[in-house]
């Protein structure tokens, strides 16, 4: 059957999994989106705000799924748009397949209205990109695109669409033939994607270590979730009687009740953590990038560990921190090879500092902060909402003091219930990924925990949550001021508040007014519990609803490990 290069595009994306598409039109994708009101009826589309919020979207939609979340954007600016939210998924290997228009192949390179160079721009932060040029080459480029997104370390690719493409005809047949093969060139993907990249002797290395140590370490991050290893992991830690600290992408990697279980590592560690660490005689890395969040000083992380570092990226190894031996390969398969030949240990005084410490570690909140009359204390916030939520709901942050908070309180049973911007940082890619993840996963409680400086930089997608009916709990820890910058200057710099304080705000419950979504505002522990019965009978009856919470300004996230600082050197109080 002959079809447009807009059509192609849609039944390919069909035949790839995929069933929505959250984006934004413009004249270069005009074609695709005529075609999208064609197929309405079997993919959907989420109209956004703004274009990077369609790539924080589709972010949160695969990061609750595993499965690529797809974005759509215009040529020019609207290609640009997508940058950051682009970046956002690579730093934290997300497979998300970003689709840009471009002016028509004949114009390019010209400065033609409304066209920039994406291929160019979002070299350094995609696993790959093409640009189309000829129609041919335009399903069998879809669908190496999708296969590299998810293949390998996980990750963002760009496919950059010339407006003619769109618009010539040629044959479009299924990936798979009669005989329900692949076609030549995915099955030369799959053999180079796929193979064996680990030996028998790898795994001996490893095991010869892990033999000798008898304080160890697990150190896990979000690559296993990338690769569904959780079972493999929490089996290791069992086996092998061994601590378990992680990466904030690494959260719900292991239930967070598990005993062996400590919580965060690194700069707003938990004491258990970081101490364990530094205490360590082997360290185990598994699926995570030791990012200078977490090593925080180099030279004095984990000094008296030698360190394995299992991971699927070659790239990784050693790149941060020197490792006396390694595995690369699918963490699924690479532990299953480990766990063979690994023997149960029993319980030691190892186990017993693992306790004692994490006595010191666990907060409780007092009546005193409970009956606060001015502020939420914030850890209340978080775990409240979670009793009423339950162990099924997917927490999303923004950036900032609240992320630390939910990473700490959030009480992450399984995978893929908390999502956060990890390696970018990025401030306003809460409320996108919110509606990726309630969009991916229509049963399920979402919350977006997010700061009043990050709702500011997103507020516009409440119009999004409006039109389509997206029932998320927004909870807005509302202290008018931008309070990790405001910690930082409070500490380091002398107190100087220099521009982190939000003097002009708005009104959130107007602002949620002007866009028809339901409000309310909590200005202490008691009054928060209130609203928050009220604001689940509105996600029960299907409707989007924000919480105003008002805390401290000087509430401060803490541990915390001042810069240049040993991990077991923290600020406690």
């Amino acid at each position: 059957m002959k079809y447009t290069g807009a059509r192609i595009l849609i039944e390919t994306l069909i035949e790839q999994g995929v069933d929505t598409i959250f984006g934004y039109p413009g004249s270069a994708v005009l074609n695709i989106y005529d075609e999208l009101y064609r197929q309405q009826k079997r993919l959907k589309h989420i109209l956004v705000s703004h274009e990077q919020h369609a790539a924080h979207a589709a972010d949160g939609y695969a990061r609750s799924t595993g499965r690529p979340g797809v974005c759509i954007a215009t040529s020019g600016p609207g290609a640009a748009n997508l940058i950051t939210g682009i970046a956002s998924a690579y730093m934290d290997s997300v497979p998300l397949v970003a689709i840009t228009g471009n002016v028509p192949t004949s114009l390019l390179g010209k400065d033609s209205f409304q066209e920039v160079d994406i291929a160019g721009i979002s070299m350094p932060i995609v696993k790959h990109n093409w640009i189309i040029k000829n129609i041919d080459e335009l399903a069998p480029t879809i669908r190496e695109a999708f296969f590299v997104a998810q293949n390998g370390r996980p990750g963002s690719v760009l496919i950059d669409i010339p407006k003619d493409i769109t618009a010539l005809k040629t044959i479009w047949t299924p990936e798979k033939t009669h005989d329900n093969s692949y076609s030549p060139r995915t099955q030369r993907l799959m053999t180079k994607y796929r193979k064996k990249s680990f030996a028998d002797e790898d795994i001996e290395r490893a095991l010869h270590l892990i033999g000798k140590s008898e304080r160890p370490l697990i150190y896990a991050g979000g690559g296993v979730i990338s690769a569904g290893a959780e079972l493999e992991l929490t089996d290791l830690m069992e086996r092998l009687n061994s601590p378990c600290a992680v990466s904030l992408m690494g959260i719900g990697a292991v239930p967070h009740n598990h005993w062996l279980y400590t919580g965060l590592i690194g700069m707003h560690g938990s004491i258990a953590s970081n101490t364990l660490a530094q205490k360590a005689d082997l360290l185990i890395a598994v699926g995570a990038r030791f990012s200078d969040r977490v090593i925080c000083k180099e030279d004095m992380f984990a000094e008296t560990a030698k360190v394995i570092h299992f991971d699927i990226d070659p790239a990784e190894v050693n790149k941060n921190i020197e490792t006396e031996t390694w595995v690369t390969g699918n963490l699924k398969d690479t532990l299953k090879a480990l766990l063979k030949k690994i023997p149960r240990r029993k319980e030691n005084y190892w186990n017993k500092e693992l306790n004692e410490l994490k006595k010191k570690s666990h907060s409780n909140i007092t009546k005193e902060q409970i009956n606060r009359a001015e502020f939420i204390e914030p850890g209340f916030i978080i775990k409240e909402t979670a009793k009423k939520l339950g162990e099924n709901a997917i927490a999303v942050t923004d950036v900032g003091q609240h992320q630390i908070w939910a990473a700490q309180n959030f009480p992450a049973l399984k995978p893929r219930t908390f999502i956060s911007s990890g390696g970018l940082g990025t401030m306003g890619f809460g409320m996108g990924a919110a509606i990726g993840a309630k969009t991916a996963n229509p049963g399920e409680p979402v919350v977006l925990f997010t700061g009043d400086g990050c709702f500011r930089m997103n507020s516009g997608e409440l119009a999004t949550l409006k039109t389509h009916k997206i029932p998320i709990l927004i909870i807005v820890f509302n202290n008018g001021v931008l309070g990790m910058v405001r910690q930082w200057q409070s500490y380091f710099y002398k107190g100087h508040h220099s521009q982190s304080s939000l003097d002009i705000y708005p009104d959130y419950i107007k602002l949620c007014e002007a866009y028809s979504v339901t409000a309310f505002k909590a200005e202490n522990n008691t009054s928060f519990l209130e609203v928050l019965d009220l604001a689940m009978e509105r996600l029960a009856a299907g409707e989007p609803v924000l919480i105003d919470a008002k805390i401290d300004p000087d509430e401060k996230v803490l541990p915390m490990v001042p810069s240049g600082k040993p991990l077991d050197e923290q600020i406690l109080s």
